[in-house]
């Protein structure tokens, strides 16, 4: 058999590899810049079989760089991609707005409170109490301002090197601020919370202040979406046992909330 039959018809492995390479690229781009990709107008976009989209992001997935749910895909963030603040006031935003409310509604006899940076925690500020006093730690501006024209709150604001992505303070300035308080309940967010790597986000400074927040607190709430249960990112900063509630939306499956029960705290969904 001559060389020229030997290669025609058949596609080279390496160009097969390049090609997925190529499309794995896209296909992130997508996802981390809208925020998520539906299969079947997702493979028609990009010219592919549905199948071929399917084993993509099931390659994409194992790499950690998206999940995958209910015929979709979304963005995992890492050291390298955090989702900017915009994009996290409309992602979720009935499933965040009922977290928010629950959450806020748990505060109990607390007099001292933390509220973390992010959109989320943004929300629980907005949904606290205001005929009652309150001292308010905070590590986000706009929870900051949220809460500093209520008479009855009084707002430290935690110093820092500010995160455009978020609106919040980092570095030894608010983690050296956060040493000297004892707090009653603290709000913690996440960008991912896992059985296996606990409350992860991207940024190591970040996780920092998370850190100093937990140990500073008598009691704390997680709060986040359903989606960033079984997720990980870069940075550890808690274990789920240092949490006596998580509070999150009712799209988590009862199964996936019973075994994130059984670390210690109580899951809520709403």
């Amino acid at each position: 058999m001559d060389a020229a039959n030997t290669d025609s018809g058949a596609e080279r492995p390496e160009t097969r590899s390049t090609a997925a390479q190529i499309r794995h690229a896209e296909i992130l781009d997508i996802v981390r810049r809208e925020g998520r990709l539906d299969v079947a107008p997702g493979a028609a976009r990009l010219g592919i079989t549905p199948e071929t989209l399917r084993r993509d992001l099931r390659a994409l997935e194992r790499i950690g760089h998206i999940r995958r749910s209910y015929g979709a895909a979304f963005p995992v963030e890492s050291s390298r991609f955090e989702t900017p603040l915009d994009f996290r006031e409309n992602a979720n935003s009935e499933e965040k707005a009922r977290i928010a409310d629950a959450a806020a509604g748990q505060i109990g006899h607390a007099q001292t409170i933390f509220i973390d940076e992010g959109f989320l925690p943004q929300l629980v500020a907005r949904a606290l109490p205001d005929d009652r006093p309150l001292t308010v730690v905070t590590a986000s501006l706009p929870a900051a301002n949220e809460l500093a024209q209520r008479r009855e709150v009084e707002v430290f604001l935690l110093g820092g090197r500010v995160r455009g992505t978020t609106l919040g303070t980092v570095d030894h300035w608010a983690t050296t601020m956060l040493q000297s308080f004892v707090i009653d309940l603290a709000y913690i967010g996440a960008n991912g919370i896992s059985t296996e790597h606990g409350l992860t986000t991207p940024d190591p400074a970040v996780a920092a202040v998370k850190r100093a927040a937990v140990a500073a607190s008598r009691q704390r709430i997680f709060i986040g979406t359903h989606t960033k249960f079984g997720v990980s990112s870069f940075s550890r900063f808690a274990e789920i046992g240092e949490f006596e509630k998580l509070v999150t939306g009712e799209q988590l499956s009862p199964h996936r909330a019973q075994l994130f029960s059984q670390y210690g705290p109580k899951v809520l969904r709403v």
